[in-house]
């Protein structure tokens, strides 16, 4: 079992959202991984933070190169460019880093509750398109049991736990006057933006935007986002068409939507009109990103993107960090528990189980036979008895040495799941 992966402490942002899979790719993605030799199992984990493959394998070096190359091939780059930079782990170190990162301990904002959902949607996506097989449902089960876990026995998800509303505070700090009486777009209604409408939502009045724009290519999804605000916040909803207008209106905009291209490029930015002497402060959520780099050097503007706040909200959680060593204490226990329940898995129970199918084949077949060999005496009888029972067992010891020496890792795993299909045990 391996991951290998493109993570945002080791890259920079640019290749960070080349590599990123959205759900439209996601499909196609997975179907390239599926089409390796050496691929068995697949998930993409593909986060604002990272984009990860986790595969059950044959060969290891054969199997991660191939890896690289589907990574590689939706940047744009030669695998040999990607190989540099991609972060590997396997067997043992597989389980331990998904744990954490279920648990929010590998996220710019420690405990953020966003991760959890995204690792349960990627395996539950890879389950639909019949890439992830026994061993890595196993594996993201027991890491979803995990990260909740954390969230409920400890107090790493205290205050701010999202992007989403880490970019609210990120904003009210930034402006001028905070965000009190601003008139705020935001642009996009999937999990990011929702995030963003419920952190204005939940300010303090004195401290509430006084309008409120959703703008989204379906308007319905966007609408549902008025039930979890309050009655006196003004809020509408904008199409895609209207983009252009409620940019020039804004003085804060957030956007996060899932796209390849700009959705906001730094001409709009750009003072005209009644944008003439009043700054904009652009919060880019995007990855990819979803700002032209190019509005930073618009007059007027501020933009603030993830890598800035990555760094930002790293003090704000500071307060946190005391329970991120009972939240690694979880996921170590947690982690055992999940190795504790492979071997529980472990060959014994189905080496046994073959045999006795086996068994049951030949002395079935011997049963059935024997009426065409009635010449043979008792002590003869005994012999083929013997030579049948010497041949099975040789045909055996191979494949439970095999079986018992796998025992309790991955590849056990998935040795003793092939033989339970092959011979429906």
């Amino acid at each position: 079992m391996v991951v290998v992966g493109i993570e945002h402490d080791q890259v920079p942002l640019d290749l960070l959202e080349r590599v990123a899979v959205g759900d439209a790719d996601l499909g196609k993605m997975l179907g390239a991984l599926r089409d390796r030799a050496n691929l068995q199992e697949s998930v993409v984990l593909s986060t604002c933070l990272r984009t990860e493959v986790y595969a059950v394998v044959d060969r290891f070096h054969d199997a991660v190169h191939e890896i690289q190359e589907v990574l590689a091939d939706k940047a744009g780059l030669a695998a040999t460019d990607l190989e540099e930079k991609a972060t590997i782990r396997f067997d043992d170190d597989v389980a331990t880093h998904l744990f954490a990162v279920a648990s929010g301990l590998e996220s710019a904002v420690l405990g953020e509750g966003e991760v959890l959902g995204q690792v349960r949607r990627a395996w539950e996506r890879a389950q639909d398109e019949r890439v992830s097989g026994p061993v890595l449902s196993e594996l993201f089960r027991h890491a979803v049991q995990a990260g909740k876990r954390v969230r409920s026995e400890t107090a790493i998800a205290r205050g701010t736990t999202s992007f989403s509303h880490a970019a609210v505070e990120l904003a009210e700090a930034q402006r001028v006057g905070g965000l009190g009486g601003a008139v705020v777009a935001v642009v996009g209604a999937g999990a990011m933006g929702t995030g963003v409408v419920q952190a204005l939502g939940s300010l303090p009045e004195n401290r509430r935007p006084g309008r409120v724009v959703a703008v989204n290519r379906t308007e319905a999804r966007a609408e549902a986002l008025a039930v979890s605000l309050p009655d006196d916040l003004e809020f509408r909803v904008a199409g895609t068409a209207e983009l252009p207008s409620v940019v020039e209106a804004a003085d804060v905009l957030f956007s996060a939507v899932e796209a390849e291209g700009h959705v906001v490029a730094a001409a709009a930015l750009a003072p005209a009109g009644s944008r003439r002497d009043r700054p904009v402060l652009v919060v880019d959520l995007g990855v990819p990103r979803n700002v032209e780099p190019a509005a930073a050097g618009v007059d007027g503007v501020t933009l603030v993107d993830m890598d800035h706040l990555s760094s930002a909200v790293a003090q704000a959680v500071e307060e946190r960090r005391g329970e991120a060593d009972r939240a690694r204490t979880i996921v170590a226990e947690d982690v055992a528990r999940y190795r504790a329940a492979a071997r529980a898995r472990g060959a014994a129970p189905v080496i046994a189980a073959l045999r006795g199918r086996l068994e049951e084949v030949r002395r079935s077949e011997l049963d059935r036979r024997r009426p065409q060999f009635g010449d043979l005496s008792g002590p003869e009888w005994e012999q083929v008895d013997a030579v049948t029972r010497s041949v099975l067992a040789k045909l055996l010891h191979e494949p439970t040495v095999l079986l018992r020496e796998t025992a309790g890792s991955p590849r056990g795993e998935r040795l003793v799941e092939a033989l339970r299909l092959l011979f429906d045990l």
